[in-house]
């Protein structure tokens, strides 16, 4: 009887579970592999896209993990951040000197200007969101300002609803972004504005790196999230801190909106949703609270999104494996929380930050 009530049930669940995955991963693979449905030049276009795709992802997720580091919760408001800048910017800026010649004669000019305007609009929402909603609750149980992101998140939605209307906002073609590039070595060509993607991704990660680890303010935002109590102690503003840490992280998150503006020529009052949903996942997959983590994270879920349904999906036989891309994700969420729960690159939390 002590044998039974000793079993762990659960955790042969859970064994039996992982079990199941791998062996359908490896089967559906091995499928497609023998089948070999693609041209190595298709292979490799997956792999750009999911590069492109996960750089945004990288992007966003830096706000995640910047606000766990310092304050331990999660803001589900902040997909919504990725929104508010891309989609004012293009209502207020793009759609205009588009239509005045503008964007065209001096296109390098005018995105400068749009993703100055995105990050403006990103920062200036995710300020005014910390100081009114999440503030007031820094020491309230951590259920509270979860519900409180989740309530900010859908205000903004609608707010940009009513305000922008509901249709999807077409982004005007800029010329020099137009075409690809030829990769001869690879054998493929690569679309101008995907190159613009993962430069502009990596610049902004060492840009981002730099400004934590080698400024005053980054020391300052480091050590409110070592303890805010001995940070406050020797000196440190850590209402402003905090301010400055989510607008950091919605300023990459707007430079992120203009990305994705790019590469898929739309905008909506929703959009911001499901990429702030993957962005969590990538945050969670790379180590939620590190930002390398983050990068490797949202690299890592472009990726497997791009190429994962044509490789495990097609040799099992699922019909509309393309389709499958968001199964792939938050499969990849769930066996993360199972088999690593700190992320790949994150450290186990102390009790005190768990």
């Amino acid at each position: 009887m002590t044998r039974s009530k000793d079993f762990d049930f659960v955790g042969l669940f859970l064994w039996v579970f992982r079990a199941v995955i791998i062996i359908l991963i490896v089967w559906g693979t091995y499928a497609t592999i023998a089948e070999n449905p693609y041209e190595s030049r298709t292979w490799v276009d997956f792999i750009i896209f999911g590069l492109a795709q996960g750089s945004m992802y990288a992007l966003i997720a830096i706000g995640y993990t910047l606000v766990y580091g310092v304050l331990f919760m999660i803001n589900f408001a902040h997909g919504e951040f990725f929104m508010a800048g891309i989609l004012t910017t293009t209502v207020v800026v793009t759609t205009p000197l588009s239509e005045s010649g503008f964007l065209n004669e001096h296109p390098i000019l005018s995105l400068i200007i749009i993703a100055i305007s995105s990050m403006a609009v990103s920062i200036f929402i995710s300020i005014l969101t910390e100081r009114i909603a999440y503030r007031p609750l820094r020491k309230a149980p951590r259920l509270v300002p979860l519900i409180t992101a989740i309530g900010a998140s859908y205000f903004w939605q609608n707010y940009f609803r009513g305000l922008f209307g509901s249709g999807i906002k077409p982004i005007p073609q800029i010329e020099i972004l137009s075409g690809s590039i030829p990769l001869d070595f690879l054998g493929t060509t690569m679309l101008k504005s995907h190159v613009l993607v993962i430069v502009t991704t990596v610049v902004m990660l060492i840009a981002l790196n730099f400004f934590i680890m080698k400024t005053k303010i980054g020391t300052a935002i480091r050590a409110v999230a070592e303890d805010k109590d001995v940070a406050n102690l020797m000196g440190i503003n850590v209402d402003q801190t905090i301010s400055i840490t989510f607008a950091t992280g919605a300023a990459m998150a707007g430079i992120a909106g203009v990305l994705y503006s790019l590469v898929f020529r739309q905008v909506h009052f929703f959009m911001g949703f499901i990429p702030g949903i993957k962005a969590f996942t990538a945050a969670v997959l790379g180590g939620i609270g590190s930002l390398p983590g983050a990068a490797i994270g949202g690299l890592l879920l472009g990726m497997f999104e791009s190429v994962g349904p044509s490789l495990f999906f097609r040799g099992l036989g699922i019909p509309a494996f393309n389709q499958l891309k968001d199964v792939i994700a938050f499969t990849m969420l769930v066996m993360v929380l199972i088999f690593r729960p700190q992320g790949i690159v994150g450290e186990i939390l102390a009790e005190k930050k768990a």
